[in-house]
């Protein structure tokens, strides 16, 4: 599988966009004075909850990129065996006797003659016949398109990474402001007057 890896490139990103999948991008709060004062940051526990909210989303695509690239990288050897049996077949020009899967760990025993065609799962419980050359064009084309899906996958993964951790510090820092804003107005509070 590393040699396929390597020589499928990485999908190009559409133009202006920075993930495959079009994951918003998380603003980190450089001055959080400023950002407090706009008119939509009232108070502390709202902005809290807002970026709580970003982050549980965040979470969530997290959550779903992880089991697609799962499933991507159990589907590209299956793909790749399947190749490798084409390429087998094609040697092929006497019968072979071997051992199939009948079901969960149940094999039988068979005879297969040379052949010219191979019966290949589209998905869907659907099952065409294709001849060899046609099989192997399919197959090498369903490899590098998940390899490039893994890819973009991958890429998308390390973005949303990096929004999350954005994400958590923009919660620590509208928390420690919110902090300091009742420190200080305790202080303000607590100070007899001279």
């Amino acid at each position: 599988m590393t040699g396929i890896m390597d020589s499928v490139e990485m999908p190009k990103l559409p133009e202006n966009q920075k993930t495959f999948a079009g994951i918003p991008e998380a603003v980190f709060l450089e001055e959080i004075d400023s950002f407090m004062a706009q008119p939509e940051n009232e108070n502390c526990e709202k902005v809290l909850q807002r970026l709580d909210e970003q982050h549980g989303k965040y979470r969530f695509m997290a959550y779903n990129l992880e089991a697609r690239r799962r499933k991507l990288k159990s589907q590209i050897p299956d793909l790749e065996r399947s190749l490798e049996m084409v390429n087998v077949l094609r040697k092929e020009d006497e019968e072979r006797e071997t051992q199939f899967l009948l079901s969960d760990q149940l094999f039988i025993k068979t005879l297969v003659p040379p052949t010219k065609t191979v019966y290949l799962w589209l998905g869907a419980s659907v099952m065409l016949e294709y001849p060899l050359d046609e099989a192997e064009a399919l197959l090498k084309q369903n490899v590098t398109s998940a390899v490039g899906n893994l890819k973009s996958v991958e890429h998308d993964q390390d973005f949303l990474r990096d929004q999350i951790t954005t994400t958590e510090v923009n919660m620590a820092r509208v928390y420690n402001w919110g902090v300091k804003k009742r420190q200080a107005a305790a202080k303000t509070n607590a100070t007899p007057p001279a």
